[in-house]
């Protein structure tokens, strides 16, 4: 059985038994003490407090007491609180402003200790904070509340940061240039990931082309869904041509309406956006295609589409990911545990779309 190990405390307190029981061997307190490292002085106290209240009163006390009339009034608190909260967006010298209009005065510095205090200190911390509250009290947000939510939304789709709910909520699709086969050409990878399981299904194309993109979602990805009971609700890709384009004239753009499927462009002049698949190209030419190329001659797209289908079975029953909604397990295992959610909120939609 695996030892529980020991707190700071108790290992403050071993040391000092230690060194009882080390001048009890020894017959001798100055030994003792010369080859622990600690003073005559201290021993006498530790073996005093050790006979007067045992193992007990050798716990280590801080002697720092809060000063209790530098902290600021309960209302002064529980005003910064709640416009941390009507006011996310607003910086410590703004709200000291604000507050100072209602009688309140309080410093800069201030304001920040209390959101120090209640882990508000960051504007991501007091979305959070408000996001929670809406969630457990069903708040009604006002216009500048949802305009901080909004633009929080935006900035983290910027960095790479994906708000996703469930499988299928959200897919992200890329293209990627795998080289040159000998008799063969020029190939492409149409990748594309579920963004909550971190599922992936690939094609090899020797085009690329709005059809090459359309072909992976007929071929692959909407039979798969299907077979799981599941749907695709909307894509994320970038802004290149096989995937942008007139809506009434362009070969992916219709068939993401034919099939009912919205489409999210990434952010001008900003790649990360896209950041999943970016990182599984990585992961994929580290991992298969360097090691394929130096293992084995190709001669044609059907023999190496049949050697990265295994890979990425593979990938998806057997690597484990560390992603924020694997956490350790398979993207097969995440995306099927969370079917059942995935149904119900499927079910949830159909409905309110009836009503």
């Amino acid at each position: 059985m695996k030892e529980t190990p020991m707190t700071q405390q108790e290992k403050l307190i071993k040391n000092k038994l230690g060194l009882i029981e080390l001048s009890k061997h020894l017959e001798n307190v100055s030994e003792a003490c010369r080859v622990l490292g600690y003073s005559r002085d201290t021993f006498y106290r530790w073996k005093e407090l050790y006979e007067e209240g045992g193992e007990e009163a050798l716990k280590e006390i801080s002697r720092r007491r809060p000063n209790l009339k530098n902290r600021v009034p309960v209302e002064t608190e529980a005003a910064i609180l709640a416009i941390a909260l009507e006011q996310p967006a607003y910086g410590q010298v703004r709200v000291s402003n604000e507050l100072r209009k209602t009688g309140i005065i309080i410093s800069a510095q201030g304001v920040r200790s209390v959101w120090l205090r209640h882990n508000l200190h960051t504007m991501k911390h007091r979305l959070r904070a408000l996001e929670e509250k809406v969630a457990s009290e069903g708040v009604i947000l006002t216009e500048s509340q949802l305009a901080a939510l909004e633009r929080s939304k935006c900035e983290k789709e910027a960095h790479g940061e994906i708000e996703t709910e469930h499988p299928g909520y959200l897919g992200s699709q890329d293209t990627f240039y795998v080289g040159t086969l000998k008799g063969v050409g020029r190939i492409y990878q149409q990748t594309y990931i579920d963004t909550y399981s971190k599922h992936a299904m690939c094609k090899l194309y020797t085009m690329r082309t709005a059809l090459t993109a359309a072909d992976l979602l007929n071929d692959r990805v909407l039979p798969f869904y299907e077979e799981q009971g599941m749907e695709v609700l909307r894509v994320l890709t970038d802004r290149g041509t096989e995937f942008c384009g007139k809506p009434d004239e362009h070969e992916y753009q219709l068939f993401l309406a034919l099939n009912n499927i919205d489409h999210t462009r990434t952010k001008a002049k900003s790649p990360q956006t896209n950041g999943i698949c970016e990182r599984f190209h990585k992961t994929v030419l580290n991992e298969f295609y360097q090691v394929a190329f130096r293992k084995k001659i190709y001669r044609s797209l059907d023999e190496l589409q049949v050697d990265l289908d295994e890979w990425l079975r593979h990938y998806n029953e057997e690597r484990t990911h560390q992603g924020k909604f694997c956490l350790g397990r398979t993207p097969m295992q995440t995306l099927l545990e969370a079917k059942s959610v995935t149904v119900e909120k499927m079910i949830d939609q159909n409905q309110l779309v009836a009503i």
